[in-house]
């Protein structure tokens, strides 16, 4: 089978946009791709960051008519100008090997890997998250997931028990359990990111120690450590349901907002844990504290 691949570069605030558009428009996958030497797939360091300029592309059947589709995509982007294209026929194995490419081994801190499937781990010896890019968020590329993992290498976690709000792939699940934790529980509001997560973690061999549920049907229990990599609306709004999650002296980890939106949610937290400064990785942020103990709460 042959795929018409359209192309784009665009500038990091539109890149999303783009991405929700074409897949409204039946786009069978889209990708995104840094233009610079230092593409974001590539990095092994520390400090992963957003591109400023990106490389969009996305995949449809060969059948389709360009025209057709750069039209709808104009009627879904408003007023906004289209970004110039660039439209071109794929043989499937082309594809393929393309995209894969595309994805190589990232390091989180000093034992820790995420390894796609078709790669061979760099460190046979470390710790090896074999995850593949899917529909669910998480395969640390992202800032927010990449502080999230940095922390994670770096915390004691032997004995422990995690819990992963709003767990997309899995991923920070199923790093805390490889990394020494006792259990992990998974909590997410889309079915689809639960089924993901089982199947990351049977893939991994953490099954049997990580409990998958909706957030609405899961019952409330206290953890050692809590990590909500969602939104900045969200964290601020679950400040006193997270505050009941973690038990005395646990370790809450909060990521998915952007600098600026970092002072009203440590000021939410604050009356509960003792929040520490926000580490920062181009222009989000991640929060780390710890619970304060019973009578302590609003103390400095």
């Amino acid at each position: 089978m042959s795929w018409l691949q359209l192309r784009f570069t665009v500038g990091r605030d539109d890149a999303e946009r783009l991405a929700d558009a074409l897949e409204g428009l039946g786009a069978q996958a889209v990708t995104l791709q840094g233009t610079s030497s230092d593409s974001l797939f590539d990095q092994i360091d520390e400090s992963p960051t957003l591109w400023a300029s990106t490389s969009l592309t996305a995949l449809f059947g060969a059948g389709e008519d360009v025209d057709r589709l750069l039209q709808g995509l104009q009627a879904s982007l408003g007023d906004s100008p289209l970004p110039a294209c660039e439209a071109s026929l794929l043989a499937d194995q082309d594809w393929g090997r393309a995209w894969m490419d595309r994805f190589k081994p990232l390091r989180f801190g000093e034992r820790l890997w995420v390894v796609p499937s078709w790669h061979t781990p760099p460190r046979p010896d470390a710790v090896n998250l074999v995850l593949d890019p899917g529909m669910a968020f998480g395969t640390g590329t992202h800032p927010t997931t990449a502080m999230c993992l940095q922390w994670l290498d770096g915390a004691e976690l032997a004995g422990k028990t995690v819990l992963d709000y709003g767990c997309g792939s899995g991923i920070l699940a199923i790093a805390a359990i490889r990394l020494g934790a006792r259990r992990a529980i998974a909590v997410d509001i889309d079915p689809q990111c639960l089924e993901v997560t089982r199947e990351n973690a049977r893939g991994n061999g953490v099954h049997e120690r990580i409990a998958v549920h909706l957030a609405q049907d899961w019952q409330e229990e206290t953890v050692d450590v809590l990590l909500a990599n969602i939104l900045a609306g969200p964290l601020h709004e679950l400040a006193e349901a997270f505050a009941r999650y973690v038990r005395a002296n646990g370790d809450i980890v909060l990521s998915g907002l952007l600098a600026p939106q970092t002072r009203p949610c440590l000021d939410a937290y604050a009356a509960h844990f003792h929040m520490q400064p926000p580490r920062i990785a181009d222009e989000w942020a991640m929060l780390h504290g710890t619970r304060r103990a019973s009578g302590a709460e609003g103390n400095a």
